[in-house]
């Protein structure tokens, strides 16, 4: 199994992707999909009159503020027009994708955060109305079902509370999750670097390799959306996945490329 996780920004090269799993389900490999969606979300909150709004954590990471209005665009995106296109690029190939979100089938289940302590600027708050929430167990026995029978699992969040609540869960966390819960030979996470950057964003400074034992040290060179990936691969081979590459995911044979050495490498 090599689970891959695709980031929202609007440079990735989509069709590169698409090519890419095509061939390796032909060569045999057992491949699952995450997919998310920030930067379009983004656009299409704006265009409705709903900008978004991002907090910091205490702890120092930034994430989406998701009030109900928020989250029903949020799945708009990610649901509707993201999911359906990368169901339709990889249909068009051949591949029998089948497009779920983490609400399906209780796909990503976990629990949603009643309170959030942030920061906004310099003012510390308490965020009531949040749909936010992290994933906490796999479906696995949905995916193995669809997996068996040949389809191609591509999930998005939103996930599912314990009480069957949408919530906001971060995709790079519950693409560690599904690679965790399946014991997966690599986790693969392509985004619009070639990987982790000592002097973001500087791309010649990619860091190749991070060995196991030091990751927790690279969340301080780890910059924006780059800290939840390293804290996602973290999580990964804590839980038992052999290796996790941050990469390139503009690239011609962005997956081949990573599995072959391209990227940054913690294993």
């Amino acid at each position: 199994m090599i689970v891959i996780k695709v980031g929202g920004g609007t440079d990735i090269d989509v069709d590169a992707v698409c090519d890419d799993l095509t061939a390796l389900r032909r060569d045999g490999r057992e491949v699952l999909l995450v997919h998310g969606g920030a930067e379009t979300t983004n656009a299409v909150a704006t265009a409705l009159g709903h900008p978004p709004q991002f907090v910091e954590s205490e702890s120092g990471y930034t994430s989406r503020r998701t009030d109900r209005r928020t989250l029903e665009i949020f799945e708009m995106v990610y649901c509707g027009q993201l999911n359906k296109m990368w169901v339709e690029k990889l249909q068009t190939r051949g591949v029998n994708a089948v497009g779920l979100s983490g609400l399906d089938g209780r796909i990503f289940e976990g629990h949603r955060k009643d309170t959030l302590r942030v920061r906004m600027g310099s003012r510390r708050l308490v965020l009531r109305d949040d749909w936010t929430g992290t994933v906490d167990q796999v479906n696995t026995d949905l995916l193995r079902l669809l997996l068996g029978a040949g389809y191609l699992p591509v999930l998005t969040p939103p996930g599912a509370s314990e009480r069957g609540e949408a919530i906001n869960v971060d995709g790079d966390r519950a693409a560690a999750a599904v690679a965790a819960a399946f014991g997966a030979e690599a986790l693969v996470i392509l985004s619009n670097v070639p990987g982790l950057l000592a002097e973001f964003p500087d791309e010649s400074t990619l860091i190749a390799e991070i060995p196991r034992a030091r990751a927790a040290e690279f969340l301080d060179v780890a910059q924006d959306r780059m800290k939840k990936k390293v804290l996602g691969a973290i999580e990964a081979l804590e839980d038992g996945v052999a290796r996790v590459i941050l990469a390139d995911g503009r690239r011609a044979s962005p997956i081949t490329a990573a599995l072959a050495g391209g990227g940054t490498h913690l294993s």
